[in-house]
């Protein structure tokens, strides 16, 4: 490992537009648990399971038992940015990294100080009326009882990607294009196996992808350089400099 680390450090020091594509294990050393690891929400035991919980479809006709679930399992607001947060921060910071493009809705990547960051399954840190549009915090949420209500008597929304809705047409379009425009494209903490996001990496054009994850993705063929093992330790080792 100790070979593909500086490998690594090499090709991040010579580009000028990198984009790192985060998932879930970026967020899984902050102590926030994986939809899909074998001890992660997904395995767990509810009256519904997990996916259909979290769809439109649920969200519409049952929506006491979508925020008994979101509040219990989807709010981990005491959880702080890892090595990984601060690192892919830092590299913004010196002119090196382009954006961040996530697929996690917690907001540690902005926590840690990364300024650019697109989410793609949006932010459990926004929320919305859904008559009037007025903005909440998401302590409205943590706070309320039952299906939090607007002062107007509409249902307080989470800004955030439920299955059977649409990706925020915005963001897709800024991540493609900084995506596109990337001369290192750093994958991490993602099995790739969620769509349409993981599909993004197609658009890549530039000539080095880097792979970080614990096991093995679909898209480790394609990779220049794939390693084996927890995103935050990883990049700890890599040198921020401008």
């Amino acid at each position: 490992m100790e070979e593909q680390i500086k490998r690594l450090q090499e090709w991040i020091d010579g580009s000028e537009s990198i984009v790192f594509f985060g998932g879930a294990g970026v967020s899984t050393e902050s102590g926030i648990p994986d939809f899909r690891s074998v001890d992660g929400l997904y395995s767990q035991k509810y009256d519904y399971p997990p996916e259909e919980i979290l769809s439109r479809t649920f969200f519409d006709r049952r929506p006491e038992e979508f925020y008994r679930f979101y509040r219990d399992k989807m709010l981990c607001l005491d959880a702080r940015p890892n090595t990984a947060h601060q690192k892919l921060a830092q590299l913004e910071q010196v002119g090196k990294l382009r954006s961040v493009v996530t697929q996690n809705i917690d907001g540690l990547h902005q926590m840690a100080g990364s300024k650019r960051v697109w989410e793609l399954h949006g932010s459990v840190h926004r929320n919305f009326c859904m008559r009037c549009k007025k903005p909440y915090p998401v302590e409205f949420i943590r706070d309320s009882q039952g299906v939090p209500t607007c002062s107007c008597g509409g249902t307080v929304k989470p800004d955030v990607v439920l299955y059977e809705e649409s990706l925020d047409s915005r963001v897709l379009e800024g991540a493609l294009a900084d995506i596109q425009q990337a001369d290192l494209l750093i994958i991490g903490g993602t099995s790739l196996a969620v769509y349409p996001a993981a599909s993004l990496v197609n658009y890549y054009r530039g000539d080095r992808l880097v792979l970080i994850n614990k096991s093995p993705t679909p898209y480790d063929r394609r990779a220049d350089l794939a390693i084996a093992g927890p995103i935050g330790r990883i990049l700890e080792q890599i040198q921020a400099e401008g």
